[in-house]
Parts: C-alpha cells; sequence; structure tokens
C-alpha cells in the first residue's frame, strides 16, 4: 500500500498540476482555454503509455515474479517524477520544456502501468481464502492517499506561498518528492518476500525452452475478450476521480471563479470517502460477489452525475462538498471490489499480464482522455450538463463490459486463486 500512495501521489500531482500550472507554465504561447486543453493533453499522454507498461511488466511479472516489476517501477516513476520538478519552462527553453514534458509524462505512464500489477498481485495472492477483496482494497486505499497527498502538497503550498511564488517555483516542491519513490522501491527490494502462489507456480514451472509461449503472448491469444472487457468495465471508475480532481478544479476556478485554495480543501474533505468505504465495500464483495456491487455502483454513478454537476453549478461550497462525497461513495463499490475481481478473471501464469493490460486498457480510455473532454465539453456548453452526459455515456460502456463479465467473475470468486 506505501508504494502504491506514493506513486499516485506522483500521478495526481502531475494531474492537480496540469490542471493549475503546467498550462501557462509550458505552452504560455497558445491562449488560455488552449493552454489547458494542450496541459491535459500531457496528461492524456502519460495514460497512453500504461498499457505499453502493463504489458511488458506483466510479461516480465508472469515469468520472474511480481516483485522485480513493483521494484523497477517504483523506482522509474520517482526518477521521472523528480526530472519533472527540474524541468525549464517555455519561458526559458520554450517548445523543448513541452517536448522534455511529455517524455518524462511518458515514462512516468510506463511506470504506473506496471507498478498496479505488481502491487495487486503481491495482496490478493497472498491474501487468506475468502478475503481477497478486502486485502486487494488497501491497493486502492493507497491509490487514494495517494490522491489526496497529490492535493494537500498544493493546497498547502498556496496557504503557504502566493500565486507569483507558486507560478515561479513552489509548483516545482511536489514533483521532487520523487526521490522519495526511489528509497521506497529500494526498501521493497529488501524487505518484501514474492507471494506464495508465484512461489508455487515457479516450483511446478518446467525448465523454460524455445517453443515455450511467453505469458504476454498466451493471454493475448487466450483471453484478448477478457481483456477488453475489464478495459471497458474500468472506464467509469478511472474517469470519475480524474474528472473530480482535475476536471472539476479547472472548472471551479476557470468558469465559477472559485478561490482555488476553498476548492482544494473541499475536494481533499471529498476524498475522506474513500478511506471509510473502499474496504468496507471490498468486504462484502468477498461475501455477495464483486460484480454485484460493481453493477449497483456503475449505475449509481452514472444516474449520480446529474445532480453532481446542478449542486457544482451553484457554487456553493458545502454543496460542492456533498455532490463529490456521495460521487466518492458510489464510486467505491466499484473500485473497492476491483482488485479482487481483476485477479480473479486470470490463472496463476498469465495473471500479471491480463489483470495489468485490462486496467491499463481502461485507463486510457476513462482517465487519460476525461479532464481533455471535460475542459472541450465545459468550454463549449459552459454547463456542467453536458459533464454529466458523458460520465453517463462511460457509465452504460462500464455496465455493459461488467454485464458480460459476470458470469465468468462469479465463477471465479467461488474459488481460490488457481
Amino acid at each position: 500500500m506505501l508504494a502504491q500512495a506514493v506513486e499516485y501521489f506522483d500521478f495526481f500531482v502531475y494531474a492537480t498540476a496540469s490542471a493549475i500550472f503546467l498550462g501557462p507554465l509550458f505552452f504560455s504561447g497558445l491562449g488560455s482555454t488552449a493552454a489547458t486543453l494542450a496541459s491535459f493533453s500531457t496528461l492524456a499522454v502519460g495514460f497512453v503509455a500504461r498499457p505499453v507498461g502493463g504489458a511488458v511488466a506483466g510479461h516480465i511479472g508472469d515469468r520472474y515474479g511480481r516483485k522485480p516489476v513493483l521494484v523497477s517501477s517504483t523506482v522509474v516513476m520517482g526518477v521521472a517524477t523528480f526530472l519533472m520538478g527540474l524541468l525549464p519552462t517555455a519561458a526559458t527553453i520554450g517548445w523543448a520544456g513541452a517536448v522534455l514534458l511529455v517524455l518524462l509524462r511518458l515514462l512516468q505512464g510506463f511506470a504506473l502501468g506496471g507498478q498496479w500489477g505488481g502491487a495487486s498481485l503481491l495482496l490478493t495472492e497472498s491474501a487468506p481464502a475468502g478475503r481477497r477483496g478486502f486485502f486487494g482494497s488497501f491497493v486502492q486505499v493507497g491509490a487514494q492517499l495517494g490522491l489526496m497527498g497529490g492535493i494537500s502538497a498544493f493546497l498547502v503550498l498556496s496557504f503557504v506561498l502566493s500565486d507569483e511564488q507558486m507560478l515561479g517555483w513552489g509548483w516545482r516542491i511536489p514533483f521532487l518528492s520523487g526521490l522519495v519513490m526511489i528509497a521506497i522501491g529500494l526498501y521493497i527490494h529488501r524487505a518484501v518476500e514474492d507471494t506464495p502462489k508465484f512461489k508455487e507456480l515457479q516450483a511446478a514451472r518446467p525448465e523454460p525452452n524455445a517453443a515455450e509461449q511467453p505469458p504476454l503472448a498466451k493471454v493475448l491469444r487466450k483471453h484478448w475478450r477478457t481483456i477488453l472487457l475489464a478495459g471497458g468495465a474500468f472506464v467509469l471508475p478511472n474517469a470519475v476521480a480524474f474528472i473530480i480532481v482535475s476536471g472539476i478544479l479547472d472548472y471551479g476556478v476557470q468558469s465559477l471563479h472559485l478561490a482555488r485554495a476553498p476548492l482544494l480543501g473541499v475536494i481533499l474533505a471529498a476524498c475522506i470517502a474513500p478511506l471509510i468505504f473502499l474496504p468496507y465495500f471490498a468486504h462484502l464483495s468477498d461475501r455477495v460477489g464483486r460484480p454485484r456491487l460493481f453493477i449497483i455502483g456503475g449505475a449509481g454513478v452514472a444516474v449520480w452525475g446529474w445532480p453532481m454537476f446542478a449542486m457544482i453549478d451553484t457554487g456553493n461550497l458545502w454543496l460542492v462538498f456533498v455532490a463529490l462525497f456521495v460521487c466518492f461513495t458510489i464510486h467505491s463499490l466499484m473500485f473497492g471490489p476491483q482488485v479482487a475481481l481483476y485477479s480473479e478473471l486470470f490463472s496463476t501464469d498469465v495473471r500479471f499480464s491480463g489483470a495489468s493490460l485490462g486496467y491499463q486498457v481502461g485507463s486510457v480510455f476513462g482517465g487519460g482522455l476525461a479532464p481533455l473532454i471535460t475542459a472541450a465539453l465545459l468550454d463549449a456548453t459552459k454547463a456542467g450538463w453536458s459533464v454529466a452526459a458523458y460520465m453517463t455515456v462511460l457509465g452504460v460502456i462500464s455496465l455493459l463490459s461488467i454485464t458480460v463479465l459476470r458470469r465468468r467473475a462469479n465463477s471465479a470468486s467461488r474459488r481460490e486463486l488457481t
């Protein structure tokens, strides 16, 4: 959970900065709206790299173990984030700054693409019988803590530094924390053992030979439909987090003219909901089944988007808080059981590859595009209902996907991981 929290801290630091600072810093030659869209485009670039990272990490993780992938991805994420904090901006080196930003963003996405699978399988494959949902939920709790940390970093700095100082150098401080990721990666390397399930697989696996099909090729050949459906199921839960963190932050400041610091505080306060409900709903999924909760959550979020944006459009921060808190609570019905759900879709020999690819494919079309599409819709319509409609469309995709997956997932959840 520690690695997940700090790695997602780095990722959400970028998501928060893309809504506030990166547009004027790296795309100052464009107009205000165009700079925001360009900034969110660099956020999306990182998601494009995530399936590639998931594929490479899945192949290595299924062949050589979960732990080496988790260690290497953690270190790579730390290096990329730290270097972002040192980047010269457009005022210094022109468009070269934006190019370097995109390259480091690709490296961030590649690293995160491998990290989720490693952290997820270390927990679910080591969990006691009948507790995979609960144990797996701590991967998601770690991601939520990372989200809160990323927001908190900019919230605290906004109280300590002036707007001019933040734009001048203060924005760099959260990125420089990437050094912590390197230290955590080295700690995991020394202190964490690989999972019992993978050790059993290694002991039973014959000596490798040239004719043996690689895990990645095997999972793509046998399970490509499951991977696509898992990706489709994930588009809504992944998009919601980035709509709230990046999209609503930009919308509240630019269109509703809310003060940045209070709005960041409201978003941060609403983030408390998943810390409570992610483990609870994941525990509940161990008893009643994961797809059932996922479907309830997907339908709830798709419907709640409409009153949520009506409440946000009032500009009343108390109503904004209630709207986001309820959204995060319903969202936890999907996000909490998801780690165990994806792990149960694949056998041990291809589990890392399959679960990682399904998760990361969904992240491209969910979180990767969500802030960009949200900003474009709000610029075109000047109204929150357009984003509510977007959430409804994503909800339909996720619900159709999980419904088709339901029979396979229910069958798998009735047996131990194999």
